[in-house]
């Protein structure tokens, strides 16, 4: 059964839709849910698949897009803003949890004869690091991520992912093989900045290479590639797949391609995050829980109760605000998955022998479905909702997704109305499509990013949800009309600004609703006849007004004759339309109301 793939595929995805919807219902989160579906499907469970070494491997890499994703977050630049809380509050919980925590560990050897202080040591290291996906799902469906408690937690949990590596290196030397630690580390660390070397050569060109080729799925194949090749090198030099799919994120962080790249990755991570949840509940031995019941319980309460009162005493220490503090401590309370990692990795190695391995990757487990209960404990305890934003605000810098202007299209037209933003200090994201376009602005210091407009999810990703206006600088009319709706549609509030190319699609905009147009020749050859007036005698402040005069004139017969305006205009037609337009004024002006424009001085 277990080497059918599409009938273990069956059993995953039907336990998920069982069990996730009425763990939401329940009030208990998604994460919790997909820990029971783990449960009930595994060996301890209904015993429908057994090998859950095999399905914890595969669905980690829900954990490395995860962990790829957040870097495309943090550019290097914020990652250097960010250091006191990554070093400073980070530093601090990996140190001192993992001191405590083996100090209690080694007192309890009477219990389990065989634990030496080699073994309290590797459980300390193990039992600090937290669940950075139980954590980060958390943060997300809380909407955290912007507050106090998200940043915070972020630091916390990045410095932990870090540590990870020295922690590995550390586990040859307290195994007895101090010349294979120092040799492994040196490894580690070369291996490291070569990559990081490579990737900022290389990354920018495969992706201008990928996207010069028109072909738009063959984004998302490269995308996929990049993560699952970086998790496949990581992987042979034996550091975190999580790690390098991490830095990789970083590297990109400051592209053209980030918003894209999101797009491309953000289903694979919802879906292979939930088979890592299941995989979890997969694990959770319950035999041992039968025969240690009191102890494993026991064990799993002081974890939890030890990391969070560690977490609240540093985020106090470091100036974090108190309903910030205690969310934190509660959302990263856990047992994370690095310590199957580290735990499986010291055994292989001569430590953590008998049942201690077994035994810790419960508690582990168990820790893990705690959070959602204790997350709904704390949110009773509030008056208000974790929704409730934070009363201080946080810093700006950390995570900016809320420009006040997106520009769609950033040609000579939209680099005009880019230029005007910028120079009165408006944030602005900017979404291109020609890649040779975007290289050639990013030399001068634009923030250009690749994507098509016409997509919903880059729209989201680029922070139409909160953005004040949208303009539309393209060129091309039905692509216009198609980003216009999307956002009608989907984002009411934003105000929508567009360019027109001429009085046919300036028609349209205005039949569907747009107000706030430009038409891209007409101001141009106003101010030329203004130049014209001026230059056959007029004074220059009668041609002004003449112009001023005309552009309201002018405005006005676009609305009147928008009735007569056809919304269906194709290409063949466009043409036809406009010539028929243009007849119809001279028309009217022929019939008399050219007396208007007379006497604007």
């Amino acid at each position: 059964m277990n080497n059918d793939f599409l009938l273990v595929m069956v059993i995953f995805l039907g336990a998920a839709i069982i069990a996730v919807p009425l763990a939401q219902r329940l009030g208990l989160g998604s994460v919790l849910g997909y820990l029971i579906a783990g449960i009930g499907i595994g060996p301890w469970g209904l015993g429908l698949i057994s090998d859950v070494d095999a399905m914890l491997h595969f669905s980690e890499f829900g954990v490395v897009l995860l962990l790829f994703l957040i870097g495309l977050e943090l550019n290097p630049k914020k990652l250097w803003q960010m250091r006191k809380p990554i070093l400073g509050l980070g530093g601090s919980q990996v140190v001192i949890t993992s001191i405590i925590i083996a100090a209690i560990a080694f007192g309890c050897n009477r219990l389990f004869p065989a634990l030496g202080w080699r073994d309290a040591i590797v459980i300390g290291m193990g039992l600090a690091l937290s669940s950075t996906a139980i954590a980060l799902r958390v943060i997300d469906e809380q909407q955290l991520s912007g507050s106090e408690t998200g940043q915070s937690g972020f630091a916390v949990l990045l410095f932990q992912d870090i540590a990870v590596i020295p922690m590995l290196a550390l586990l040859p030397l307290l195994a007895g093989n101090a010349g294979g630690s120092w040799l492994d580390g040196v490894w580690m660390l070369s291996s490291i900045i070569i990559f990081l070397v490579a990737g900022h050569f290389l990354l920018r060109p495969l992706f201008r290479y990928v996207v010069m080729s028109g072909v738009r799925e063959l984004f998302n194949v490269a995308a996929l590639l990049l993560v699952v090749g970086i998790a496949l090198i990581m992987q042979m030099i034996g550091l975190s797949m999580a790690l390098g799919a991490f830095l990789a994120g970083v590297l990109l962080a400051e592209s053209e391609y980030r918003h894209e790249l999101e797009i491309a990755i953000e289903p694979f991570k919802g879906l292979l995050l939930g088979l890592f949840f299941i995989s979890v509940g997969m694990a959770v031995n319950l035999g041992l829980l039968l025969q240690y019941p009191l102890q494993i319980l026991a064990t799993v309460i002081v974890l939890v109760m030890i990391k969070a009162g560690i977490l609240y005493v540093l985020a106090h220490l470091f100036g974090v605000e108190m309903k910030a503090r205690s969310q934190m401590a509660a959302i990263l309370s856990q047992g994370g998955e690095f310590a199957f990692v580290l735990f499986t990795a010291a055994n292989a190695g001569g430590l953590l022998q008998g049942d201690l391995t077994p035994l810790l990757l419960v508690v582990v487990s168990l820790s893990m479905m705690t959070t959602p209960l204790i997350l709904q404990i704390q949110k009773r305890w509030y008056v208000h909702s974790f929704k409730t934003e934070d009363k201080q605000p946080p810093p700006a810098n950390v995570i900016d997704r809320q420009p006040r202007v997106i520009i769609t299209g950033f040609g000579r037209f939209g680099q005009v109305v880019g230029r005007l933003l910028f120079a009165n200090k408006i944030r602005v994201t900017v979404l291109e499509r020609d890649p040779s376009q975007i290289q050639f602005l990013r030399k001068f210091g634009y923030k250009v990013y690749y994507g098509d407009a016409t997509q919903l999810d880059l729209l989201r990703s680029a922070g139409a949800d909160n953005a004040e206006a949208l303009i539309i600088c393209t060129d091309d009319p039905s692509e216009v009309i198609e980003v216009v709706t999307l956002c009608q549609q989907h984002f009411p509030r934003l105000k929508l600004m567009a360019r027109a190319r001429s009085r046919v699609e300036a028609h349209q905009l205005l039949s569907y609703g747009v107000e706030c147009f430009s038409r891209e020749t007409f101001e141009g050859a106003l101010d030329l006849g203004r130049q014209a007036l001026i230059s056959l005698g007029m004074h220059p402040y009668k041609a002004n007004r003449a112009q001023a005069h005309f552009r309201k004139i002018d405005s006005q017969a676009l609305r009147d004759l928008l009735p007569q305006h056809s919304e269906d205009v194709n290409l063949a037609s466009r043409q036809k339309e406009a010539r028929k337009e243009l007849e119809d004024i001279f028309d009217r002006e022929m019939r008399g109301e050219q007396q208007r424009y007379q006497g604007w001085d």
